[in-house]
């Protein structure tokens, strides 16, 4: 399932937008402060006390604690770097009306290089996998709708999409392949924690038109920390 789950959000949102097309920001917005909130609670929740408790005691506990907190801020800088080259497309802040003829290739590395990393902690956390679901949902309807009005071809589109469904699959694959990054577990997932804590406060923030808020977005947002409670 926690392969599936990743993959077929983006599917999912691929098809609903390519043969329905849906127009309503309103409603999107709202989905993507649900996800924004789900993911970042069940970072908080469970991601972050399970790497703060995984130490071995012969250990320095404050060593340890200072040096996941660096892993973590390294985490959220390299998010920051990576959304130099894709915009922002990670939290659905993609804009422009210019007509692609090829593919946007620093978008598509920076985009699945994301996905890629955020699947390395599903292996051990199986219900990250509902919020990366979540989360990639919106973001597929966002970039297919994109992508449709910048005209890029649909053959090119396909492959943009089922390459960026397969990648969060790829990354536990590949966590779960290696041995050696098992070694590196914590090390890694503190990095995942800083990446997702920047995108899920990211998305909070941007789904909102002006950075406020309004009731519909606060219950949104209390629903997705209640679900992610209770899971």
């Amino acid at each position: 399932m926690e392969y599936l789950l990743p993959l077929l959000s983006v599917l999912l949102g691929f098809g609903i937008t390519l043969f329905f097309q849906p127009k309503n920001k309103t409603n999107l917005k709202l989905l993507l402060a649900f996800s924004g909130s789900f993911l970042l609670a069940l970072t908080v929740m469970h991601l972050l006390p399970e790497i703060y408790t995984a130490y071995d005691i012969s250990q320095s506990e404050s060593h340890f604690h200072n040096s996941i907190g660096i892993f973590i801020m390294v985490g959220i800088l390299f998010q920051i770097i990576l959304e130099f080259f894709s915009k922002g497309a990670e939290h659905g802040h993609v804009h422009g009306h210019d007509k692609l003829t090829q593919m946007p290739w620093t978008l598509f590395i920076s985009l699945c290089l994301h996905a890629l990393l955020e699947g390395f902690p599903v292996g051990h956390h199986h219900d990250l996998a509902i919020g990366i679901a979540i989360h990639h949902f919106p973001i597929a309807i966002i970039l297919t709708t994109f992508f449709l009005g910048a005209q890029l071809n649909k053959t090119t589109l396909f492959l943009f999409m089922i390459t960026f469904a397969i990648m969060t699959p790829l990354g536990t694959l590949v966590s779960e392949s290696l041995p050696i990054l098992n070694e590196y577990y914590t090390q890694i997932t503190a990095v995942v924690i800083g990446i997702l804590f920047h995108i899920s406060s990211t998305i909070i923030f941007e789904s909102s038109e002006g950075h406020k808020f309004n009731i519909a977005k606060i219950s949104m947002i209390i629903l997705g920390i209640g679900l992610a409670y209770f899971v």
